[in-house]
């Protein structure tokens, strides 16, 4: 079978540190086309992952008319991730496009209709859920073990480590700050979980109380206090149409000591699971509490066929098998502008001090999976 043709519009940090290196490492996909609107990043990633001959833009519009294209990754910053995927199907192309779906819940929205409108497979870049510990308790959840989830936790913190490169700071171009970037994740895996994408309301306060201290420790270098504009903490409380309560943290720059993100904590009826050190379920038996802690190394579940073990490759391995064999998707579209809608509930909320509720939505099927053969939790 003839590989698939991909081509690639940004050549930044997310293509050089995820996709290109994960696509490359597939074996299923040739990288054949490269646009940045910075010329030399586009010439360098063709240099580094492209085929003989591979073609080089910085006008992803030229890229889009070439018809060998089966694949396109938008992996620019969130304000074109809506205009460029939705011109990408409409080419012709199935798209991959970078966390999260969208700036503004509108035009996830419009990225919905315009995948069902062309037939193309669409999916969104939120990688977390291949993890181990992630298809762990995904297993788990889905076999029973939990009961009914009422409870849970998106985590998304960092003591100092805010992004002081590319565009994080700008909010014309991202649309926030560490809840679009890193609280998409955490609310993301949570909802995805619980197999729960019906808010119901959602209350929201975010913070810019640290963005005037620029050298105070930060991982990746002081920031710039002035271009600091979006904020440096978000917080929502989330209640579901079933009375499920979700809480979704996050920042770039706290003062705690035990920070983590990317993590979720569930709550149910029968037993509960975190990701502290792997994954912790933890509950009551024979009168007495316990708690478990599987042993990640040696494995874990797949809901998806050819699972390689490594996260990165199967993110990639489900978008190729999708467009090949019409598999299911991990990451739905209509899942990640659920994520996309509360995000931006949680932005007004905090600008207007107003509760934000939703209508009572279509019930949106979520990709439950299966386990592996054989599989054990």
């Amino acid at each position: 079978m003839a590989k698939l043709k991909a081509g690639i519009i940004g050549c930044g940090g997310i293509a050089n540190g995820k996709h290109m290196p994960y696509l490359a490492k597939t074996g299923r996909a040739e990288m054949v086309a490269f646009c940045d609107i910075v010329k030399e990043r586009a010439t360098k990633a063709a240099k580094e992952y492209g085929t003989p001959g591979a073609k080089v833009y910085t006008d992803y519009k030229k890229l889009l008319k070439d018809t060998a294209l089966d694949m396109v990754y938008v992996l620019t910053p969130n304000k074109s991730h809506s205009v460029i995927t939705i011109d990408a199907l409409e080419s012709g192309k199935h798209v991959m496009c970078e966390k999260p779906m969208a700036k503004t819940a509108k035009e996830a929205r419009a990225m919905v209709a315009a995948a069902k409108r062309t037939g193309k497979v669409l999916t969104i870049g939120y990688q977390t859920r291949f993890a181990a510990a992630s298809q762990n308790i995904k297993a788990s959840v889905e076999r029973g073990d939990l009961g009914e989830i009422y409870f849970a936790k998106g985590h998304a913190l960092r003591r100092r480590a805010v992004p002081t490169w590319g565009v994080f700071l700008n909010e014309e171009e991202q649309g926030g700050g560490p809840l679009i970037d890193i609280g998409t994740h955490a609310l993301d895996l949570t909802l995805w979980l619980m197999n729960n994408y019906a808010p119901k309301s959602v209350m929201g306060n975010t913070y810019k109380k640290l963005n005037g201290n620029g050298v105070c420790g930060n991982a990746f270098g002081p920031w710039n206090p002035k271009e600091f504009t979006v904020e440096d903490s978000a917080f929502g409380f989330i209640t579901m149409q079933n009375g499920a309560t979700i809480i979704l943290e996050s920042s770039w720059a706290l003062n705690m000591v035990d920070a983590f993100e990317a993590q979720t904590t569930l709550c149910g009826t029968k037993a509960g699971a975190d990701m502290r050190d792997g994954v912790r379920y933890n509950g009551d038996d024979f009168g007495l509490l316990y708690e478990k802690k599987p042993e990640l190394r040696a494995g874990s579940v797949a809901f998806y066929d050819g699972a390689s073990g490594d996260p990165g490759v199967d993110e990639q391995l489900v978008f190729i098998n999708a467009i090949e064999k019409g598999t299911p998707l991990v990451v739905e579209a209509e899942q990640a502008c659920v994520v996309t809608e509360i995000l931006e509930a949680i932005y007004e909320s905090a600008a207007t001090g107003k509760l934000v509720e939703f209508a009572p939505p279509k019930p949106v099927k979520a990709t439950r999976g299966r386990p592996a053969k054989g599989a054990r939790v």
